[in-house]
């Protein structure tokens, strides 16, 4: 955690900048209902619960259509995925009240169910081919590689411009780079960037399904890609790093072993007869165990996507507001989200499952606060509890904010 808080920065803007320079507002720009209107069309997704079984038995049809080798797709262009989106919070007033929160500025977790909604929307058009007017893909989100913010506000009366595209493609994965503007003075000013990774499945979400391939057209483009590529890499390498399968490395455990010494009692014992049972909490601290809370989501069909499984965007929601509820009872002030990374879609969750959240205060630094939000279901019948998703968001509060110190050794390298 403390070196996710470390590599926060701002994620350059490149391609963004030049596709979208001298762009402004339009009423010709979609907004974001049509984009989500626009995936159930392209998916041919019903927009009655009771009929969704029979939607999805359509969709078996659409197997015939798959690709069999990535080489017969037709390669893209990152300018042939581009998309702008307008949330008119401006012009369009009576939209504003589901994105308002208590504090008159806007709901975040708000923003990420539209960047989750514009991100298939966008894998979908590079994949779009001319001759099927429905995609026999079912493409998911598979992780929020990161979020970052360059603003503390996002004000609710201002029109906010969504632009993004592919900048990365695997056989069948596809990273998405997006950003968010809002209008100021007449012009857009950055807000966030974003990058998502996608993948590709067949019809009936089963089983990998290949995507066209992307060619960069120029030298930035050629960086972009690189980058991808490089970011795959570090996920790899990052999933290979995980204490259940390798031990720490020496530095982290120099860093474990100084917070244990940290939290010695020596006057209990007497000098020379300190033992591991001896411990105290340091000044200005708080025991990582004391620092949760939990939440409890029973998933309604109105939470559904167009595959008929929950909405990964309402998880991340969900989840951010448990985050940030967490942040603020532990802060004692209002907290600011500063980055979301490393959220990872392990399980997708079903109609009517019970969805237990809980969030977890796992680092600390002056002001900022690091929260860890692990989601699970519940089957009831069975009793067996599975992990869907883990979420990773960084806040900044309002005052600097008491010391984390974890007592177990999970508790060191959440």
């Amino acid at each position: 955690s403390a070196y996710r808080l470390c590599i926060m920065r701002r994620l350059p803007s490149v391609l963004a900048r030049t596709l979208t320079s001298g762009t402004n507002a339009s009423p010709g720009f979609p907004d974001m209902s049509e984009v989500r209107s626009k995936l159930r069309d392209i998916v041919g997704a019903s927009t009655n619960w009771r009929d969704h079984v029979q939607a999805m038995q359509e969709r078996k049809a659409l197997h015939t259509l798959l690709a069999k080798r990535q080489e017969d797709l037709p390669p893209r262009r990152m300018k042939d995925s581009y998309l702008e989106v307008i949330l008119p919070l401006g012009s369009q007033p009576e939209i504003r009240e589901k994105y308002l929160n208590v504090h008159n500025s806007v709901r975040f977790g708000r923003i990420l169910e539209d960047l989750d909604s514009l991100g298939v929307l966008i894998c979908y058009t590079h994949t779009k081919q001319e001759m099927q007017q429905r995609s026999p893909l079912s493409i998911v989100t598979a992780l929020v590689d990161k979020i970052n913010l360059c603003q503390k506000i996002i004000h609710p009366d201002r029109d906010i411009k969504f632009t993004g595209n592919v900048s990365w493609v695997g056989k069948t994965s596809m990273e998405v780079r997006m950003h968010m503007l809002q209008l100021d003075d007449g012009d857009y000013s950055p807000v966030l960037d974003a990058t998502f990774v996608m993948v590709a499945r067949d019809p009936e979400n089963k089983r990998p399904a290949f995507v066209n391939p992307l060619i960069p057209e120029s030298p930035e483009e050629e960086e972009i890609f690189k980058q991808g590529e490089l970011n795959k890499l570090k996920r790899i390498e990052f999933s290979t790093a995980s204490l259940l399968k390798m031990a720490p490395t020496a530095e982290e455990r120099n860093v474990v072993h100084d917070i244990f010494l940290n939290t010695l009692d020596t006057r209990q014992e007497g000098e020379g007869t300190v033992s591991f049972r001896s411990r105290k909490l340091p000044p200005n601290s708080v025991w990582m165990e004391d620092a949760k809370l939990k939440g409890l989501q029973i998933c309604h069909p109105e939470e559904r996507n167009i595959f008929n499984r929950i909405f990964g965007g309402f998880l991340m929601r969900k989840a951010f507001e448990l985050g940030w509820a967490t942040a603020c009872s532990y802060g004692g002030s209002r907290p600011f989200i500063v980055s979301v990374d490393d959220i990872m879609f392990q399980k997708p969750v079903e109609v009517g499952s019970l969805l237990l959240l809980s969030g977890q205060v796992c680092y600390t630094e002056k002001n900022y606060i690091q929260i860890r939000v692990h989601s699970e279901v519940y089957n009831a019948n069975t009793r067996e509890h599975h992990t869907t998703n883990i979420f990773h968001f960084t806040f900044i509060s309002e005052n600097e904010v008491p010391q984390i110190v974890p007592k177990t050794y999970g508790g060191k390298y959440l």
